[in-house]
């Protein structure tokens, strides 16, 4: 089989080389209490799309920052004596929340269903700006020339996690019983969500983005998705005297660093021939969960639909309860 990486034994095997910073611990813990006082301020506004078997909201709160965050968020109305299972969705990179027809099969399982917009991006979620340096392009360094816990980034994890403790914390749900799923980007804020709520009971996330930067620049594949560091390097630092620095600034971000926090069951999809994100860069993540774990490979396939794959989801995510 051809590679663009490494082989699969040594994929399974390799920890990563971006840099974690010495007090990332502490980082997040900071940025988990700044989350934590935030006021919500929750509100549902009913959508003019509508089906027989669920009730559609367009759901806002307001994340760290002061951000105000759009969810899609479809409700079964199947029996209401007990309480239900949720299931979180997050989007690939510059994208949205998409249309509610996709979100309807769970409902009609009787999962509430939740999609984030992510803030900035395609969807309706804001992005309220405020950081020292560079926005003319890209999300994961916007802040880089700011103090770390101006990372965009940073704010974005925090909006998966709060989103997360915001379901669980619903009457109508069962808090025992909420995971997450996404792909590309929405694999990377899968992970990063499940960390920084370790009550996530299951996580699917597929060729998951953000993880391990400092790898994609030495495979010379800052491109597509990672094209903005590379951009980044030669706007604001073309002698690269600060590459170190910047590498370990990214290191706040980087989901191979939060992935031991995982508590919940995962099922990773991974193409082996994916130059966007490059396997051993999701690998670098997957390797460090310690919870119970496995992988779907694909070896023929890149940064694409995966054929079955979202069946096979749907099968680990419901199976506890059918």
């Amino acid at each position: 089989m051809p590679l663009i990486d490494m082989r699969l034994d040594e994929l399974k095997t390799y920890q990563g080389i971006n840099p974690r910073p010495k007090d990332f611990d502490e980082y997040w813990s900071r940025a988990l209490q700044e989350m934590n006082e935030v006021e919500s301020n929750v509100e549902l506004i009913k959508s003019s799309f509508q089906v027989a078997y669920a009730e559609c909201f367009d759901m806002y709160f307001t994340g760290v920052r002061g951000a105000r965050i759009h969810v899609k968020y479809v409700k079964p109305k199947l029996d209401t004596s007990k309480k239900q299972p949720a299931i979180l969705h997050f989007h690939g990179y510059s994208m949205s929340a998409g249309d509610w027809q996709s979100k309807l099969a769970y409902a009609a399982l009787g999962y509430h269903v939740f999609a984030m917009d992510v803030r900035g991006q395609g969807g309706l979620s804001e992005d309220v700006g405020g950081v020292v340096g560079n926005t003319l392009q890209g999300h994961f360094i916007r802040g880089l020339d700011d103090h770390e816990d101006n990372l965009l980034f940073r704010h974005i994890f925090l909006d998966t996690a709060q989103l997360a403790k915001l379901v669980i914390d619903m009457d109508e749900v069962d808090s025992r019983d909420v995971s997450v799923t996404g792909w590309s980007q929405g694999g990377g804020l899968t992970m990063a969500c499940a960390a920084l709520e370790p009550r996530i009971k299951k996580l699917a996330p597929v060729y998951p983005f953000l993880s391990d930067y400092q790898r994609v620049w030495e495979m010379d594949l800052a491109v597509g998705a990672y094209d903005e560091l590379r951009k980044y390097f030669r706007k604001f630092d073309p002698q690269h005297k600060r590459q170190e620095e910047t590498f370990a600034k990214l290191g706040y971000i980087d989901i191979q660093h939060l992935a031991s926090r995982i508590q919940g069951e995962v099922m990773m999809g991974v193409g082996l021939m994916d130059t966007i994100c490059p396997p051993s860069t999701q690998f670098a993540a997957y390797n460090k969960i310690t919870s119970p774990k496995s992988l779907e490979v694909f070896p023929d396939f890149a940064h694409e639909d995966l054929p079955g794959l979202h069946d096979r989801i749907m099968e680990f995510m419901i199976a506890d309860n059918y």
